[in-house]
């Protein structure tokens, strides 16, 4: 089956190769010296931003006296501690209420939410500078990679799922949304044929409406590129289009939109004016039924080129149930290293999970993770990280962000000249992501304490674990009061999980969509703690340096608790 070409297919792949040949020229130029090339980026941070609050305080312009890049780096280390975000809360809220010059000069173009530590979200700012030097940069990089990996990725329609590009605005009127939105709305005027759907689609609130709406405007297409950060999505897409396949010819052939699902009439009105009747492709999709039976994207998009995700950390549980689902030919390209806080580079080769980090646009420090947990750790720079270990990284941006900490434990899997490659490997800290949700130990417990407020039952100890082969978390408790029930456990982990949903909006996502599924419960034996310590110290554990996280994604230890289950 040939490919349905989209309007300027033959345009797309020169133009992204002239951009990103630019682009990548740029990067391989200044990666020949790793010290040059951070010493010029961080000392352009701080000359823009020498005159600001922060700026001011950390005393930006004592640092530029540096004479070399080692007293640049060593001073910058004297005057600016290691943050995390809550350590820069106050300065971006000063910002969110109309003030200028406080991280930055001016105020940012936008914010991206996510989720943090505490109750309350992260507002990570987005200046100009950032949003052109970082995102628009690295984009076309990577575009690039994609056609030269396969030339035909841009020939058909593009399934990208991403989100809201404006989701509201902060007290002085700036709005906060989603970068991965935002590019999209601005993607060059040549480019937008390749979208099968308006991003009006990604305000339906219901996910298996906005999971049928996306599918029932890709399926009817030749799609030829998928780009979502987490496979997972895929996996509930391809569950979407197995329970409702039926419902989907019927819309193609009549040209409409199924009235089962729950989508806003003026969202509704915008989607169903490009949609007419389909005849010839709803009868390709009842033959594809007819011949296998569960119908999956190898057969409805033969022509796919490239599917673009994570493959690091906890994705590749996720990849193994789809990687089968799409043609042989297909390459799967990982998305790389980025999260709302930091674009951090680009992975070059779709044979590769590499991500190059980009030393010409962000500044970067490494701690060891066998330091981590020092008050005072050595601090690495680019050009002295070794491949094969690993370690946490700080980013200094042109976004506000200074030795921000991102609490990800990345492996050197090697250099692109000077500059270090790295693959994800987990979060840092007592922080879980099995789909993105971010979820930390802190809120894990703060939910815990006001469940108990609400239910009256009161624990002596408990535990939760991510289990990734599932997609979601075990909690288990023993409570104060022996005779507590099964059911009444099950019921407290669904006040639990209530509150988990209010503490972190990456899990309220993830759980609304199904990537995460319920909760599961198990009720601990008397002592469990006890017990459980007895055994790990029978095992080897120092007793003086014994301790235990309550929120983990470790098999071993989750293992020994399932033993002390009643």
């Amino acid at each position: 089956m040939s490919i349905t070409k989209v309007k300027g297919w033959w345009l797309i792949g020169p133009a992204l190769t002239i951009v990103g040949k630019k682009g990548l020229g740029e990067l391989t130029r200044t990666s020949k010296n790793a010290l040059h090339s951070q010493a010029k980026t961080l000392r352009g941070f701080l000359e823009t931003s020498k005159e600001t609050v922060y700026g001011r305080e950390h005393r930006f312009a004592d640092i530029l006296k540096a004479s070399s890049p080692e007293e640049l780096f060593a001073l910058y280390r004297k005057y600016v501690p290691i943050n995390d975000y809550e350590d820069l809360r106050p300065y971006v809220e000063r910002h969110k209420n109309g003030e200028a010059d406080v991280l930055f000069p001016g105020k940012p173009k936008m914010y991206a939410t996510t989720s943090g530590t505490t109750k309350e979200p992260k507002w990570i700012p987005v200046t100009e500078q950032y949003y052109q030097e970082v995102y628009k940069v690295m984009n076309q990089i990577w575009f690039y990679t994609l056609v030269k990996s396969r030339p035909k990725t841009f020939y058909g329609k593009t399934l990208s799922i991403v989100g809201k590009a404006i989701e509201g605005a902060a007290p002085d009127g700036t709005v906060y949304g989603s970068i991965s939105g935002v590019m999209q709305r601005d993607i060059p005027s040549f480019m937008r044929d390749l979208h099968p759907a308006p991003a009006d689609i990604f305000h339906i609130a219901d996910y298996k409406a906005r999971y049928y709406a996306i599918m029932r405007m890709g399926i009817e297409r030749d799609c030829t590129l998928i780009v979502t950060a987490n496979p997972s999505t895929l996996v509930e897409m391809q569950t979407n289009a197995n329970e409702f396949y039926d419902e989907y010819v019927q819309d193609i052939e009549q040209g409409t939109l199924s009235t089962l699902f729950p989508i806003p009439d003026n969202i509704r009105a915008v989607l169903e004016a490009q949609l007419k009747p389909n005849p010839k492709r709803a009868a390709e999709l009842r033959a594809l039924k007819e011949r296998y039976g569960t119908v999956l994207p190898k057969h409805y998009w033969p022509n796919m080129q490239v599917i673009n995700v994570w493959m690091c950390g906890n994705t590749k549980v996720y990849m193994e149930k789809i990687k089968d689902s799409f043609p042989k030919d297909a390459v799967f390209h990982e998305f790389s290293y980025v999260s709302s806080e930091c674009k951090a580079g680009v992975v070059l080769n779709s044979n590769e999970l590499d991500t190059v980090l980009f030393g010409h646009k962000i500044f970067f420090e490494f701690v060891h993770e066998s330091d981590l947990e020092r008050k005072n750790p050595r601090v690495y720079q680019m050009h002295e990280v070794k491949k094969g270990e690993r370690y946490c990284m700080l980013v200094t941006t042109s976004a506000g962000l200074y030795r921000y900490n991102m609490n990800d434990l990345l492996e050197i899997t090697g250099f692109y000249n000077e500059y270090p490659k790295v693959q994800f490997i987990q979060k840092c800290n007592g922080t879980i992501s099995l789909t993105g949700e971010k979820l930390h130990e802190r809120q894990f417990i703060e939910a815990v304490h006001a469940t108990e407020k609400d239910t009256g039952h009161r624990v002596a100890f408990f535990v939760g674990f991510a289990d990734a082969s599932k997609s979601t978390y075990r909690f288990y408790y023993e409570f104060l009061n022996p005779n507590i029930t099964q059911e009444s456990a099950e019921e407290f982990t669904q006040v639990l999980d209530t509150y988990l949903k209010q503490y972190n909006i990456e899990y309220e996502s993830k759980r609304a969509s199904n990537r995460l599924k319920e909760p599961e419960t198990a009720v601990l034996v008397t002592e469990s703690f006890e017990k459980f310590k007895a055994t790990c110290i029978d095992k080897g554990y120092r007793d003086g340096q014994f301790k235990v996280n309550l929120l983990m994604q470790d098999e071993k230890r989750h293992a020994m608790f399932k033993e002390l289950v009643k």
